[in-house]
């Protein structure tokens, strides 16, 4: 089987990159290895930056359904100390610079509006090669092929198309979460839900920390961020729910009681997480037939709030290019890439510094003065 571009992983870069394809009367297929749309959860909260998110989602032709997921009150902040003290509160002002949506209700809204058959769900890719002549040759775990014109990876940072680019890989950062849900807060964790407020919380500390954020169901996601070394994730039975929970509590026996309740009282599994990144400037020599969008490319740590933002971006301004160089998709892909790398390098940079400030020894006020300096 031969597709003129095939995309590998429909997050939200792929699929934006599809969503831009359709709207230009450019098709494209997407193969995904989750089963279907629902067959795991997608993640908290996103804010959707209008400089870059925003003018995805607008090239998309999507930008008055996705004012109809925006979480009304979800860009108000809070910082607080190990204490429980505010140091920072601020209201979601409405202007919507960076309003909150759900990530799956945004992944949702890009399915929805792509052909039905755009998306293969359960595809399993097992290998990739390169045929020659900008061609390559994907292999499925089903034991099906598939000859590409042009091959995108949007298989995120563990992306099996990256190496036909890069030898690069995503190293750990030193720091780790571990995330957490208490559902139906205002009613069943009162104390968690006063503790998080309206919208987004940071609580931090030297080496450790608590983001948090109100989802548009009521519940609450929570991310415990301690500073680890390699492998201590692994190191940790964390199907022993309630051993894992005394662990962390542990960790943070030094905090106020208001930061344990975010721990005890949350509802189902602990789930651990490695913040992994790829170098700052990631690029590759342009290599025909095949590039990369999103954490395939750039993945960084979530302290600059731009992965999702920037896999948007990646994939409408691909899809741009490739409607604007028709029948070059050569000329199409440098062009593309030329705007990536110096782009993602700027904010892989600006996550590196604040994953940094976030927890150094002064934390919280090292982001506090940040804040005083963006005001």
């Amino acid at each position: 089987m031969t597709t003129p571009i095939t995309i590998v992983g429909a997050g939200l870069g792929g699929l934006t990159l599809a969503r831009v394809l359709h709207v230009h009367g450019i098709p494209a297929t997407v193969y995904e290895l989750d089963a279907s749309p629902t067959a795991r959860a997608q993640g908290g909260m996103l804010d959707i930056h209008d400089y870059n998110g925003q003018v995805a989602i607008r090239a998309a032709g999507l930008f008055d359904e996705f004012q109809k997921i925006i979480h009304p009150g979800g860009e108000a902040t809070r910082i607080l100390d190990r204490h429980g003290m505010v140091r920072h509160e601020e209201e979601d002002d409405g202007t919507r610079g960076r309003p909150e949506v759900d990530r799956d209700q945004l992944r949702r809204m890009l399915l929805d509006s792509l052909p039905g058959d755009t998306v293969r769900w359960g595809a399993k890719l097992t290998g990739v090669g390169s045929l020659g002549d900008g061609r390559h040759e994907l292999a499925f775990a089903d034991g099906t092929t598939v000859t590409t014109g042009l091959l995108v990876g949007a298989d995120g940072a563990w992306s099996r198309v990256r190496p036909l680019l890069s030898d690069a890989r995503p190293t750990y950062t030193g720091m780790s979460f571990v995330e957490v849900d208490l559902f139906d807060a205002d009613t069943r964790h009162p104390g968690p839900a006063r503790t998080v407020g309206a919208g987004m919380l940071f609580a931090l500390g030297p080496g450790r920390g608590f983001l948090a954020h109100r989802e548009t169901d009521g519940s609450l996601h929570v991310y415990i961020a301690v500073g680890k070394p390699a492998g201590w994730t692994a190191s940790i039975d964390w199907t022993d729910t309630e051993r894992a929970k005394a662990l962390m509590v542990t960790e943070f026996r030094d905090w106020a009681p208001e930061f344990h309740a975010l721990i005890t009282e949350a509802d189902g599994a602990l789930v651990p997480r490695t913040i992994n990144a790829l170098p700052i400037e990631h690029r590759w020599a342009r290599v025909p037939g095949v590039t990369l969008v999103g954490d395939a490319a750039h993945v960084m740590s979530p302290f600059a709030g731009e992965g999702a933002n920037l896999a948007m971006l990646d994939g409408s301004a691909l899809g741009e290019a490739i409607a604007a160089h028709p029948g070059d998709i050569e000329k199409a892909l440098a062009a593309y890439e030329a705007e990536l790398f110096p782009r993602s390098a700027e904010a892989a940079a600006e996550a590196a510094r604040n994953l940094v400030l976030c927890f150094d020894e002064t934390a919280p006020q090292s982001l506090l003065d940040q804040f005083a300096a963006y005001s």
